[in-house]
């Protein structure tokens, strides 16, 4: 039985960085064919898919976020983060890291999120 949690600073200022780790337990971050992915809801707007890294330690990103984004991995730690640069309000949102079988939209696991508030 898989298990995600978020973890993050909970306020972060404007043009800085946002940091998110999510553990992994019950279950390897390198099992073959998972995909590990953020995705993100702000105040009265549908859920955006962030990114993800995969099984094999292959990264994918939204093109709209792309520039701005980087998600990683820490296998020793079955650890997974994601880091969002030049943050403004608008990236206020409750952060959510998943588990996506083979990168096909199939998200059957999900942390229960963390809400993170950017504002000076």
């Amino acid at each position: 039985q898989v298990q995600l949690q978020e973890s993050g600073p909970g306020l972060v200022k404007p043009s800085q960085t946002l940091s998110l780790t999510c553990t992994v337990s019950g279950g390897s971050i390198t099992t073959n064919y998972y995909y590990w992915s953020w995705i993100r809801q702000s105040p009265g707007k549908e859920l955006e898919w962030i990114g993800y890294i995969n099984y094999s330690g292959s990264a994918g990103y939204s093109p709209s976020l792309k520039s701005r984004t980087s998600i990683s991995r820490d296998t020793s730690k079955n650890q997974f983060t994601l880091q969002l640069t030049s943050v403004t309000p608008e990236d206020t949102a409750v952060y959510y890291c998943a588990r996506d079988l083979h990168g096909g939209n199939a998200l059957d696991a999900w942390g229960q999120g963390t809400l993170i508030t950017v504002s000076s």
